[in-house]
Parts: C-alpha cells; sequence; structure tokens
C-alpha cells in the first residue's frame, strides 16, 4: 500500500496545496482541519472528481484528546501512519509590550504544543513499526526571529528545537525528522500585507519574489522519499536568510 500521510491545517494555503499534490501523486492522505470545513470538502470533492480518495477529519489538534482521535481514525482507516505534517499554525503583528498572556498562551498552543500531541500520538505507532517520516512547517522567523512577531519567532523556534532532539532520539528507530522553514509564501497568513509591502519585501530577497505553496511541496515530496536526511531546518526562502 501507498504511504499513508496526515496533514494537520491541510484545508488551506501551504497546507492545501501538499494535501492536493500528495493526492495526486497517489498517496493515501489525510486532511485534518479545524474551522475551515467548506475548503477541506472543496479539496475533497475536487480530488475525487480527478480519481484521487482522500479523507478529511475535523479535530482542533491543540486538544489531545482530539488529536488522539484524530490518530485513532488514520489508523482504523489505513491501519498504519507513514508521513506526519505538522503544518497547521497562526500568526500574529504586534508589538512584544502589546501581548497579552491569551495571546501569547494561543500562540504556543496552536504552533508548538499542538505539534507536540500530534507528534507524541503518531510515534505510539511509528516507534513499533520502526519506520516514519516526520516534517514540521516551521519558519524563517524560528531561525533569525522577526520584530513585532516574538510569540511567533519563539514557537517556531521551539519547534525546530524539537526537530533536532528528536531526529537523535529516533534515530535508531528508523524514523527521520526535518522541519521547512519558509520565508514569505504567497498564502492567506500574508493577506494583510499590500502589494507594495510585498514589492519592497521581494527587493530585499536574492531571488527578488516571494514564494509560493509549490516550492513548500516540492520539499516536502522531497523528504518523504528521502532515507538519510534527519535533524534538519530545511530554509526554502529565496536566499532571504544568507
Amino acid at each position: 500500500m501507498n504511504k499513508v500521510i496526515l496533514v494537520t491545517g491541510g484545508s488551506k494555503g501551504i497546507g492545501a496545496n501538499i494535501v492536493t499534490q500528495l493526492a495526486l501523486d497517489g498517496y493515501n492522505l489525510i486532511l485534518n482541519y479545524n474551522n475551515s470545513e467548506k475548503s477541506a470538502k472543496e479539496i475533497q470533492q475536487d480530488l475525487l472528481k480527478k480519481g484521487k480518495k482522500i479523507e478529511i477529519f475535523k479535530a482542533d489538534i491543540t486538544k489531545r484528546q482530539e488529536v488522539k482521535s484524530l490518530i485513532e481514525f488514520c489508523i482504523e482507516k489505513y491501519g498504519q501512519l507513514d508521513v506526519l505534517i505538522n503544518n497547521a499554525g497562526i500568526s500574529q503583528i504586534k508589538m512584544f509590550t502589546d501581548i497579552t498572556d491569551e495571546d501569547w498562551n494561543t500562540m504556543i498552543q496552536t504552533n508548538l504544543t499542538a505539534n507536540f500531541y500530534t507528534t507524541q500520538e503518531a510515534l505510539k505507532y511509528m516507534i513499533k513499526n520502526k519506520n516514519g517520516c516526520i516534517i514540521n512547517i516551521s519558519s524563517i522567523w524560528g531561525t533569525i526571529g522577526a520584530s513585532c512577531e516574538v510569540h511567533y519567532s519563539v514557537a517556531k523556534a521551539g519547534l525546530d528545537g524539537m526537530t533536532k532532539s528528536l531526529a537523535k532520539e529516533l534515530g535508531p528507530s528508523n524514523i527521520r525528522v526535518n522541519s521547512i522553514a519558509p520565508g514569505i509564501i504567497n498564502t492567506d497568513m500574508n493577506a494583510d500585507l499590500s502589494k507594495e509591502d510585498l514589492k519592497n519585501i521581494a527587493q530585499e530577497i536574492p531571488l527578488q519574489r516571494i514564494g509560493y505553496p509549490q516550492s513548500i511541496t516540492k520539499c516536502v515530496k522531497w523528504l518523504i522519499e528521502d532515507d538519510y536526511t534527519t535533524g534538519q531546518v530545511i530554509s526554502v526562502n529565496g536566499g532571504w536568510a544568507i
């Protein structure tokens, strides 16, 4: 059977592109969503028309019990889970001195703790099978930090730390763990930026353009099929962080 892949936050942006392309490549996909049911169903229906089948599953991954239900659904449906792609996340632009306790806790819970839950639950099966691949979608800001996005940067830096530590711990179980750190990508997450903002940012990037979800998906596909890369934070940012 083809590999079974779970993508969290797979109904929009980078996640939607990952889900669609991997399904078209013949993998067995489970698209996790929380609030974007309409988008999830549209992706599912579009792939069905193309002769591809994916499963969708609603779960708030900031809640341990819902994560357990999500992973159990994967195992009940396919009997295995080969690849976990921790993609779900939120962002917020705010001066550090204005960040509230609620802002901080929500950011850490969504962008870091939720990935702790999904990874820990998935590993119950991956370790048993001595096989697995975990891909964390991080950010350039986890590597170099972002002004007015301190809590976001902290969460992503924590995710990269988890990636490296887990790679060491899970290597003997033949489980690879890597992060992909995108630069600025043309998704809804950056919809608040004006054309002028995007133009100015593009001028700071060696390749002189912002990125698109397809570039992240290509990296994901490589990490799924590769068998000797682990513990890496792979920058896909047009050279922005050089």
